[in-house]
């Protein structure tokens, strides 16, 4: 396979990887909604793509790019601030959850979507389509 074949479908699918990871915190955070005490956590997307790609922060290739900087570190599920602290120490806002984790399903099949269409290009280019 050609290696700048290789390296797009190696995109997509640590993308595909850390989306699932990013549901998977979010379903959590979602289903301890009522848990005293429990604290919402999450993952930078950013972040782990690059890191799951070259093991480093997003490297500019022109002064005219600007730095990827965050509160996040990578290869950590951080905990997230809530905007309005319940009294019993849970920091999981059931609205915000749903919306990052509508927001995050969308982005998942956007990725499989753009899978898809590589796939019929090539396979269109290999039929001589």
């Amino acid at each position: 396979m050609n290696n700048s074949i290789k390296q797009q479908f190696d995109v997509y699918s640590n993308a595909l990887n850390i989306r699932n990871k990013k549901n998977e915190i979010l379903a959590s955070n979602i289903a301890n909604a009522s848990t005293p005490n429990f604290k919402a956590r999450d993952v930078d997307f950013e972040v782990e793509l690059a890191r799951s790609l070259n093991n480093g922060p997003l490297k500019t290739s022109s002064d005219a790019h600007i730095a990827l900087t965050t509160k996040y570190l990578p290869g950590k599920v951080q905990y997230r601030q809530s905007i309005n602290p319940s009294v019993d120490g849970n920091t999981v806002e059931l609205a915000v959850e749903q919306m990052e984790f509508a927001e995050n399903s969308i982005r998942y099949q956007t990725t499989l979507d753009f899978i898809n269409s590589k796939i019929r290009g090539l396979l269109g280019a290999i039929r001589g389509e």
